[in-house]
């Protein structure tokens, strides 16, 4: 029996279909930053209130994972992943047809609720599947989805933008309700799809799944338990800090680089779009070859705290270079080091943490460094409006990549003490 055969049989049946739904998720999220400038000017929204607007989805976002996981563990992943899907796809369908801002803000917030557990569930999913040798890969695979939802998305919503619909609507109310449609399909066929444990794993004979059920991260059959302690835990704790920084470098980036780059060109739509994936092209070759590297050297730390560095030289100096080829190569770079540094992330909690509290903490995790999302857009906005220029707001997320390095550097400190204090037969180096 091939093991590697079957983590890829696992990359490309499972991890690569949960990348569609992250993708998904990330495009019905984000595009709203596609729509900002006629949606803005269509029912008066200030550069503050839309930071709001753009932030608020993850108040949702964090109130809904806890009880996204408990109906995920009720009804298994098929159920719950069609459940979620359905939920903000119709959000983010009905967002095409606002007329207020109270409208925009409570749909943004259901949007969250409903997306709120996906990315903590689909990590406890393919925990099951994922050997400890290929958890980097196979849990940055479906992460590929959000620089994968903006190299896709971007020119998509440029396009259809600026596309002749037929319908009597704004541009960009036809482009929200037009990528949200795939979300209510692919949501239904998830139903026909997905096996719930590896037992059920048909793309798979017998002998293997019988090894991967015995064999993976986080077995199936391992004792779970609701110990909330574990959150107090300094390991969870300094996990959700760096987590929430490398999220607020990246949700900085996503919900205003379209206006950024707007305001220094004054480029179509179109055009703005296809220059705003460059960036993401390089989330999603750092995210992907990072993750393959730090799988092949067994290294976990310096493989997050260098590219936020990367990442973080790299957008300073796009600034003070201002428009140009090079500010665009820098952007690219900036990318890169993004992307990197979180391809490289779950390994590290997940080789902390002890299965028994394992879905506990990485919800706890992830609803810290989610809340990068609601706070980042906010900061942004209002950096934006008062200092009439985007210098400010670079230095903000120029700022927390910076401290998610020392947090990468204190939990590499942390992780040495408990092993050092481990009998030498309980050391895995």
């Amino acid at each position: 029996m091939q093991k590697g055969a079957i983590a890829s049989q696992v990359h490309l049946r499972l991890a690569l279909p949960c990348i569609l739904f992250m993708l998904m998720s990330s495009l019905d999220r984000a595009n709203i930053s596609f729509a900002a400038s006629a949606m803005n000017a269509e029912l008066g929204f200030t550069p503050t209130q839309y930071g709001f607007g753009a932030g608020i989805l993850f108040a949702g976002f964090l109130a809904g994972q806890y009880p996204s996981l408990y109906l995920f563990q009720r009804i298994g992943f098929r159920g719950w992943i069609c459940t979620c899907a359905l939920l903000w796809g119709f959000s983010a369908a009905a967002l095409g047809f606002i007329q207020t801002h109270a409208q925009f803000y409570v749909l943004r917030v259901l949007i969250g609720v409903a997306e709120g557990g996906l990315a903590p569930g689909i990590v406890l999913y393919l925990s099951q599947f994922a050997t400890e040798r290929e958890r980097a890969t196979t849990f940055t695979l479906p992460a590929l989805a959000i620089p994968a939802s903006v190299i896709i998305g971007a020119p998509l919503s440029g396009w259809l933008l600026e596309v002749q619909h037929g319908l009597s609507m704004s541009g960009w109310r036809f482009m929200l309700l037009a990528e949200a449609v795939p979300t209510i399909l692919f949501g239904l066929l998830a139903l026909l799809y997905f096996p719930n444990t590896p037992a059920q794993a048909r793309f798979l004979d017998d002998e293997q799944r019988a090894w991967l059920a015995a064999n993976a991260a986080q077995r199936a059959d391992r004792p779970r338990t609701n110990d909330w302690s574990v959150l107090r835990t300094p390991i969870v704790v300094m996990a959700g800090l760096l987590w929430f920084c490398l999220l607020c470098g990246s949700y900085g980036v996503i919900f205003w680089l379209p206006q950024i780059i707007h305001s220094l060109t004054g480029f179509s739509p179109l055009i703005i779009g296809l220059i705003g994936a460059l960036p993401w092209i390089g989330v999603a070759l750092g995210m992907y070859f990072n993750a393959r590297h730090s799988d092949r050297t067994g290294e976990r730390y310096w493989h997050v705290a260098v590219p936020a560095v990367v990442a973080a030289v790299a957008l300073l100096s796009a600034w003070q270079m201002g428009p140009g080829l090079g500010a665009m190569v820098l952007l690219l770079v900036a990318g890169l080091g993004l992307g990197s540094a979180q391809g490289g992330f779950w390994a590290i909690p997940t080789q902390l943490l002890k299965p028994a509290s394992f879905s506990v903490a990485v919800v706890g995790i992830n609803i810290l460094g989610s809340a990068g999302g609601f706070v980042m857009p906010q900061l942004m906005g209002i950096a934006r409006e008062r200092s009439g220029d985007f210098a400010a707001p670079t230095l903000l997320v120029v700022s927390v990549l910076l401290v998610a390095v020392l947090l990468v550097a204190a939990i590499r400190v942390l992780y040495r003490r408990e092993i050092a204090a481990l009998p030498v037969s309980g050391r895995d180096g």
